[in-house]
């Protein structure tokens, strides 16, 4: 596309409101573009509209109406989770006309770097850490993106002297072309989204988006023990600059941990002292802090610290201006959170898992004797790949959501014994708390209640965070 500044007396339409949607809005309309936003949902649950309608900008919810795209649209600009199967963005598609996301306009319209930060799990967890760690080096962090600011907000009050920290998905990269961020990363990738990418392709590809326009100077930061990643190292198509991380594998560059972790993650690791490393370019290796002194616990964390740690290093921050943020950084609402002990049972908040490797990964977060909360939106999945984690880590299994008859399976085929499936009753919170209680009478002193639902939560809840604080409610109330 070309720079926001250049639509003026242009259409450009704004398809979903939501914060994205608005900051698009606002931004175009003060660029002296003739903006239209639409919005499916009715007028009574779109309070942004008003703020928008006082600013003359035409609003339209409800419905796609007929000709809301024509031949003299100049540009849509589409939230990040409206499928491309969607009528509005078919017809701009029939019609040559550019399709992007937010991240696509903020880039063009940003003077600070950009740190683009995705992958399938760990995201938000390793943005705000990078956001803490580079505060405390001084380097002036905007965090932005799926958390914090929006980005077109963000990049109107960024200066040159910032760096804009942001959180992507594969749905709003998707929407780019000419996105260029100074510092790429891409933590892992696991299948996940295939509902709206059709398959691993489209999701590999779209992911993939991010280091498209890096050059030479730029720095592309990947899981070396990652599967696709490494398949992306290996074809030629990185042309930043090359920094790795592992925890399995002593690299020749880039970060990693002494001695290494064994590479399946189901193989339990020996009790020996680990600290982290970055070699750098000369081959000299830097001890940074040990690994036990994180202040977030669990081999993905130590991933986590180690990307986050790579990207601060490429950002111009000294290893000695980050120990403090790795030691007193304690994690995000909703990712392995802690939420109380009643009876000498812990429950531990995940309801951020949206898949079943960010399940997996919590499971071996914690000793066996994991009473285990999961289900969800159903995208299709058979959650077989649950089965081994299930007979090492659960002992019992509470269902719920759509997929509920398909993580019981799972359980029963795991041969778990303790298995219950539980109905929808009035409403969401009720289903909910009626699951949390079926997992404290299943549950033993000892034990571990986890909510890690393995899928999204827009079968039941308006979001994860809505899932993960009635979760935590009910927990409370036992």
């Amino acid at each position: 596309m070309k720079h926001p500044s250049l639509y003026k007396d242009q259409t450009v339409v704004v398809l979903g409101l939501a914060r994205s949607g608005v900051s698009v809005a606002k931004l175009f309309h003060k660029l002296g573009a003739n903006v239209t936003v639409n919005d499916m949902k009715e007028r009574h649950l779109s309070p942004e509209a008003d703020e928008l309608d006082a600013l003359g900008v035409s609003v339209i919810c409800g419905s796609h109406p007929e000709g809301l795209i024509t031949e003299q649209t100049a540009l849509v600009v589409k939230n990040p989770g409206i499928p491309y199967t969607s009528p509005p963005v078919m017809r701009a598609l029939e019609l040559g006309i550019e399709v992007v996301t937010e991240v696509e306009v903020a880039y063009l319209l940003s003077p600070a770097p950009i740190i683009g930060i995705t992958g399938s799990n760990g995201k938000t967890t390793t943005t705000t850490w990078i956001g803490e760690l580079l505060e405390a080096a001084g380097l002036n962090p905007i965090v932005a993106g799926n958390i914090g600011t929006p980005l077109c907000e963000a990049a109107q009050t960024a200066q040159p002297t910032d760096w804009i920290v942001a959180e992507l998905s594969s749905f709003q990269l998707k929407g780019t072309c000419q996105f260029q961020p100074r510092i790429a990363m891409l933590l892992n990738v696991v299948e996940t989204h295939l509902d709206y990418h059709g398959g691993m392709e489209d999701y590999v590809a779209s992911k993939a988006k991010l280091f498209a326009n890096q050059e030479a100077a730029d720095t592309a930061i990947l899981n070396a023990d990652d599967p696709v990643c490494q398949e992306l190292m290996n074809s030629g198509a990185i042309r930043g600059k090359l920094m790795p991380f592992s925890t399995s594998q002593e690299l020749t560059y880039g970060l990693f941990v002494s001695p290494v972790y064994p590479p399946d993650l189901t193989v339990p690791a020996d009790n020996l002292p680990r600290v982290i490393v970055y070699r750098d370019e000369q081959g000299a290796a830097h001890e940074i802090l040990p690994v036990e002194e994180l202040g977030l616990p669990g081999r993905h964390n130590t991933a986590n610290a180690l990307a986050a740690i790579a990207a601060c290093i490429a950002a111009g921050a000294s290893t000695e201006q980050l120990l403090e943020p790795l030691r007193s950084f304690h994690g995000v609402e909703h990712r392995l959170e802690y939420v109380c002990e009643r009876n000498g049972v812990a429950y531990y908040n995940n309801s951020k898992s949206t898949n079943g490797a960010s399940t997996i990964i919590a499971l071996h977060s914690f000793p066996r004797n994991v009473v285990l909360i999961a289900g969800g939106l159903d995208r299709g999945s058979d959650y077989m790949e649950l089965l081994p984690h299930f007979r090492e880590q659960v002992r019992a299994v509470v269902a719920l959501g759509e997929t509920r008859e398909k993580i019981a399976k799972v359980a029963e085929l795991a041969g778990l014994t303790k298995i219950k499936v539980v109905e929808p009753v009035e409403d969401a919170e009720s289903t909910l708390a009626l699951a949390v209680r079926e997992a404290a009478a299943l549950a033993e002193s000892g034990d571990t209640v986890l909510l890690s639902p393995a899928c999204a939560s827009w079968d039941m809840f308006k979001s994860y965070e809505q899932r993960g604080s009635i979760f935590k409610q009910s927990a409370h109330n036992l």
